[in-house]
């Protein structure tokens, strides 16, 4: 069977094709890069912030950049009072299971309101009388956690419902206005508690702090190789195709 070369037509969809796999191949490598070097960034500013001494939460003046990320993580510590008859379960899972993180707002002393992940509770000790044990103490009360930003919206499955009081996200404003708190003054970030002991908890063991995920993957290297190697692959493809087609042409003058 002979293999004649192909048309003009054949020859430059191919090297459209070509031009536009790898274009799209390092594109999404670059992409990586830069994904790298966000992570990498993030791991570092998360290991010094949560080890680092607890310092004041941002205060009101501060919130608009509070609200972007700037402190995310940073080991804050809190005084004030928790408000009764408004904590807010809120669905999610830990390093114990599946769940609820139990938020309360905390007063502190300048009257600004912050939300307080206490920790997380199974999801089979609300209803049953264990459960009364978890109530948030009362009287001035010292905590120290990391701040968290808000999460907007809902979970990854279901989005929030403050009228049937299903929460599936920490969504600090929708939390606070469902619980009748003055928006002006709640802080646009919420703290999940440490575990550690000088915070305020009652003898119970629930809710459980210091569950805070702060590890977190890197595989955007193993990616980018990846997505290099294809583009490589479609450069060393479209040579072979480019030198079979010289070949043919060569010793078939006449289908130049």
């Amino acid at each position: 069977m002979t293999v004649k070369p192909r048309g003009a037509p054949a020859r430059m969809a191919w090297k459209l094709l070509a031009i536009a796999l790898f274009a799209l191949f390092v594109s999404l490598g670059n992409w990586q890069v830069r994904r790298l070097h966000w992570k990498r960034q993030l791991i570092h500013d998360v290991a010094a912030r949560v080890h680092a001494p607890p310092v004041p939460p941002p205060g009101v003046t501060q919130w608009a950049a509070a609200d972007r990320g700037r402190w995310q993580y940073l080991h804050v510590r809190l005084h004030g009072r928790f408000l009764h008859d408004a904590q807010t379960l809120v669905h999610g899972t830990s390093e114990l299971g599946y769940g609820y993180w139990m938020l309360a707002p905390l007063r502190l002393d300048d009257g600004s309101i912050v939300l307080v992940n206490r920790g997380y509770i199974p999801a089979d000790l609300p209803g049953t009388p264990a459960f009364a044990q978890t109530r948030a103490p009362s009287g001035e009360v010292d905590i120290t956690g990391l701040l968290r930003t808000s999460e907007p919206g809902g979970g990854f499955m279901h989005a929030n419902r403050p009228a049937q009081n299903r929460w599936y996200s920490r969504d600090v404003p929708a939390i606070a206005a469902a619980r009748g708190l003055p928006s002006a003054r709640v802080a646009p970030y919420f703290v999940d508690a440490d575990a550690a002991p000088g915070n305020a908890r009652s003898e119970a063991p629930w809710p459980r702090g210091g569950l805070t995920v702060i590890r977190f993957p890197n595989h955007h290297l193993s990616y980018l190789i990846t997505w290099y190697l294809l583009a490589l692959g479609v450069v060393i493809a479209a040579g072979y195709m480019a030198r079979d087609e010289w070949r043919l042409r060569r010793f078939r003058p006449s289908l130049r």
